[in-house]
């Protein structure tokens, strides 16, 4: 690991970026260039303390999920990333049909929807980047386990993540969430990371496998659906989701009609979660 020329690379790469190039407001007056080192921390889900030491070249080494969040943060490109990961004495994640490592044209779009709640998801269902507004609906995927990221597995293995649906909804989400997995994992054949994640939701999920079975393929596109928030209450959200040149990430967007329950409600979300995001 070269902990100096690691540090170097990160302050550079903070430098460049502005506040607005990651949807943050630009605040107070700024004594220099770039973001402050707890914005980056903030973005990567990780300790202000832990970063810093990164940029100070006194940290200890880094995971391989630290350090593709903070690739996301500081917008790396895919040559960037597989820099940071030689400085860091990794192996940069193999390129595969589905890559974890989110395009810089989405984040860009991602960062620029702070009212409504948006993530890009991988077509194999991996949370790969999520703004505010979706860590305060879904909740913050950064925050769990890294198997925990995929939101199929998540659905078929934990209650709680389908207690955010109504219970007249789930079986329909069921559904639709191993239809689209199967179109997922045709449209992949070679991918081992997919075929294992199919080998344990089955045998994990007995609901899971019965309707993996039944061999129904539907790729997941805009649709209307209800979400059931501990806090703000039901929210009928349209869903678009918007794909990749390559098909393989998708922004997923959600909103509400102008002047509805929902619509407020949603914007409650949001105050709820900024208040969240800063006593955090």
């Amino acid at each position: 690991m070269d902990r100096t020329e690691m540090a170097d690379f990160l302050r550079h790469c903070r430098a460049r970026l502005a506040p607005a190039d990651v949807g943050l407001s630009q605040g107070a007056r700024r004594r220099t260039p770039g973001l402050r080192r707890e914005e980056v921390a903030q973005l990567a889900g990780m300790s202000t303390d832990h970063y810093t030491r990164l940029e100070q070249a006194r940290g200890s080494r880094p995971s391989r999920q630290m350090l593709a969040a903070v690739a996301r943060a500081l917008r790396l490109t895919g040559d960037e990333r597989d820099h940071l990961f030689h400085l860091a004495g990794e192996e940069p994640p193999r390129n595969r049909p589905t890559t974890t490592h989110v395009r810089p044209g989405l984040l860009l779009v991602l960062d620029r929807l702070t009212d409504t709640p948006a993530q890009v998801v991988s077509d194999s269902g991996d949370i790969l980047a999520q703004n505010p507004m979706a860590k305060a609906l879904h909740g913050d995927a950064s925050a769990r386990p890294e198997a925990e990221h995929n939101i199929v597995w998540r659905y078929f293995t934990d209650p709680a993540a389908r207690e955010l649906f109504p219970a007249e909804d789930r079986e329909h989400a069921a559904r639709v969430a191993v239809a689209d997995l199967r179109a997922a994992a045709a449209r992949h054949p070679d991918d081992a990371r997919l075929a294992g994640l199919v080998r344990r939701l089955r045998a994990r999920s007995e609901e899971f496998s019965t309707l993996w079975d039944t061999h129904e393929v539907a790729v997941r596109r805009a649709a209307t659906k209800r979400f059931c928030h501990p806090v703000v209450g039901l929210l009928e959200l349209d869903c678009e989701v918007l794909l990749s040149p390559e098909h393989d990430q998708r922004l997923v967007v959600h909103t509400a009609r102008p002047g509805s329950e929902s619509h407020e409600r949603l914007e409650l979300l949001r105050v709820v979660g900024l208040q969240n995001l800063t006593h955090g």
